[in-house]
């Protein structure tokens, strides 16, 4: 279900209930594009039900869905079509367009190919635990992270924020420690995927060396970090149950849960036993990877 996270906390002005973020959520619900339309954004019902709630909440833990449709209109495609009218008009009255109707010409073209284009779907989960004054969404994309902010901010009461989650100790000088000493903090081990990357500031350009399914407790990946190179990336799991993939911005990729997991939770399936063991897990995930780290305000 959360395959990535960005995370937040939730700063001032958070709907307390339910029916409050519900009624706000419904003022800017997913339209598809029309036409001419070039990109639609708005939220859906996470459990896929035509006119169901745009917010459930399972065990406490409420989840939404973000919904984007873009048309795709390739450079190409515009530039031949602006060419046949420009071509055209030369034909007509002799004389080359300006820059000026060259680019009225070019919005034309967009509005008469918009219609046709193929279009690119996405959904995103967003997952809030209210009591934690957590905000996680299941994007690797900053801007699509931004996007979703976005559009809680315009829905939500003025005075609504939110903060990207910042620690003590940045994640790169944590990663860079666990590998010096082959020690990850308490309930957290070391995996075999990493990325080292250099500042690039003696001269000699950046420089990235990569690490697949091999073995980091060797005194080769020591040497790296001995001679200037950071960790950007480094996979890493969580008490034997979730596997994921830290970064240097503080994001979580390749979120997966371990086979330990799914089978705490029996033979029970769908949208509410996926949502609570997901957060479940991952809600003590964040707590374990923040005490690590430090965060910044709270308790070390």
């Amino acid at each position: 279900m959360i395959k990535n996270a960005i995370i937040y906390r939730i700063s001032a002005n958070f709907p307390s209930d339910l029916q409050t973020l519900e009624a706000a959520l419904q003022k800017t619900t997913f339209q598809p594009c029309t036409p001419t339309q070039e990109k639609s954004t708005g939220w859906v019902p996470p459990r896929g039900e035509a006119h169901g709630a745009l917010v459930e909440s399972i065990g406490g833990q409420w989840m939404l869905r973000f919904h984007s449709e873009v048309k795709l209109l390739p450079t190409s495609v515009l530039q031949k079509r602006v060419q046949e009218k420009c071509d055209a008009i030369e034909r007509e009255s002799g004389r080359k367009p300006g820059k000026k109707e060259q680019r009225d010409l070019k919005e034309e073209a967009r509005l008469d190919l918009l219609p046709q284009a193929f279009t690119k779907e996405s959904r995103t989960w967003v997952w809030i635990d209210p009591q934690d004054r957590s905000l996680v969404v299941d994007t690797s994309s900053q801007a699509q992270a931004d996007a979703v902010v976005t559009s809680l901010v315009e829905c939500l009461p003025p005075g609504f924020a939110l903060a990207l989650l910042h620690t003590q100790t940045s994640p790169q000088v944590a990663m860079a420690q666990w590998l010096l000493e082959q020690e990850a903090p308490e309930g957290f081990s070391v995996d075999q995927d990493c990325e080292l990357k250099s500042s690039g500031d003696s001269g000699d350009g950046v420089s990235v060396v990569r690490y697949g399914r091999h073995p980091l407790d060797i005194e080769e990946v020591r040497q790296h970090i001995e001679q200037g190179k950071l960790p950007t990336k480094l996979a890493l799991t969580f008490e034997d149950r979730v596997s994921f993939v830290l970064t240097d911005g503080l994001r979580l990729r390749s979120i997966q849960l371990q086979d330990v997991a799914r089978d705490d939770d029996g033979a029970e399936s769908g949208f509410d036993a996926d949502v609570a063991m997901v957060t479940g897990e991952l809600a003590r995930l964040l707590s374990a990877l923040t005490v690590a780290l430090g965060e910044e305000g709270g308790a070390a």
